[in-house]
């Protein structure tokens, strides 16, 4: 992901980041954590949105897409067990991967992991491709809910849509989060994405 697409994705984890922190509530349970993969790195560990600077991301060489998404689960494991053992109740945490391309590494043990992290509800993963991602590849990572399409560069309106959902859930308890209703991702003037 280079140029404007790159550009526009910053753009939208700023203001993500800033819709976020303006919800009192919001910004005390949100957690945010940022891999990013080629090479597969850590640039922003769990940390809560007051604490959250936006990196610079930046386009860089391969695509090891199975290694990231297995670091990301491992990462999400291990917050989880933290919280545990310190007895505090935590939402089902979600993993949002956003591509532009295609694996260049084996994914299918990551696939593995998503289908079964689901099904043990450890987490929900959602899917989106940008420009033109795999979406072979991303139907088979996520089985539970369909890929979805950026609509042009509309980074904006997607970490709106996702603080906006991340804030209803946010005034919920942990156990009723299941029942928390997201709001259609495709609807609507700020609709983001295409099925």
């Amino acid at each position: 992901m280079n140029g404007a697409p790159i550009d526009e994705l910053n753009a939208g984890l700023k203001a993500y980041r800033e819709e976020l922190v303006a919800d009192q509530l919001a910004s005390k349970r949100v957690e945010i954590s940022i891999v990013t993969f080629g090479p597969v790195t850590v640039v922003q560990d769990f940390t809560t949105v007051d604490a959250f600077t936006p990196p610079q991301l930046m386009a860089s060489g391969n695509t090891p897409m199975g290694a990231a998404i297995a670091k990301g689960i491992e990462i999400l494991r291990e917050r989880k067990d933290m919280y545990r053992k310190a007895g505090i109740a935590f939402y089902r945490p979600w993993i949002f991967l956003i591509t532009d391309g295609a694996p260049t590494d084996a994914w299918n043990s990551a696939a593995e992991m998503i289908q079964s992290g689901e099904a043990r509800k450890e987490f929900a993963f959602f899917a989106v491709g940008v420009n033109d991602a795999d979406f072979g590849v991303l139907s088979s990572l996520s089985k539970a809910r369909e890929p979805l399409r950026l609509k042009g560069l509309r980074f904006a309106d997607l970490f709106h849509w996702l603080s906006n959902s991340q804030q209803s859930v946010s005034r919920s308890s942990p156990a009723d989060v299941g029942a928390v209703a997201l709001p259609d991702p495709t609807a609507g003037p700020r609709g983001w994405a295409a099925v």
